[in-house]
């Protein structure tokens, strides 16, 4: 593989929840449940899904793991507008400013005040990879992606460096349906 090539995933609508949250959802001292686990070190996609409430639908989503310290649901954009809720374009943990919705399990639900998002597209490096490419934290680069279906250039690509990643990138659903996306793609990073 050429060395500016990245591995392209889509990364579907999903949930990230507070441990109170958690409990309040599915009930005191609850634990979720690992169904597989994700390319980055320490993820996985759970057992347990919540029903996403908004102004005008609902949609049944899965449970990313582990808990983290705030709740957010990551749509696409048409996600957002079947459900009724305004997504802004936000890297993950960017909540301030943002729309919240409902959120119900089989014990409970919440009221999320923010954290409905759509996940600005980026790239985890590890610190070598980043070096390999020549990248800091927070540099913005395009990548060009060539599936059997459609060439395309996304720009404002946001890197992201971190020990605890691995090399990939995450788009949504909305820019894998724009490519074409049918499972192993890679794209070129151009800075």
């Amino acid at each position: 593989m050429e060395e500016n090539k990245v591995l392209v995933e889509v990364s579907a609508r999903h949930v990230h929840l507070s441990q109170e949250h958690l409990e309040a959802l599915f009930g005191e001292g609850y634990q979720l449940t690992v169904k597989k686990m994700l390319s980055q070190p320490g993820q996985f996609a759970c057992e347990e899904k919540v029903t996403v409430v908004g102004s005008r639908g609902e949609s049944k989503m899965s449970i990313l793991g582990p808990v983290r310290k705030e709740s957010q649901v990551e749509v696409s954009l048409t996600d957002a507008r079947a459900l009724g809720v305004k997504a802004l374009i936000r890297e993950s943990g960017d909540l301030e400013g943002t729309e919240g919705c409902k959120l119900v399990g089989p014990a409970g639900e919440v009221v999320l005040e923010k954290g409905v998002i759509a996940a600005k597209r980026h790239i985890h490096f590890t610190p070598e990879d980043a070096e390999k490419f020549g990248i800091k934290d927070k540099d913005i680069v395009s990548v060009k992606i060539d599936t059997a279906e459609r060439s395309v250039i996304f720009g404002d690509v946001v890197c992201r460096v971190s020990p605890s990643y691995a090399l990939a990138m995450h788009i949504d659903t909305d820019e894998g349906n724009a490519i074409g996306y049918s499972g192993l793609t890679y794209g070129e990073v151009i800075k």
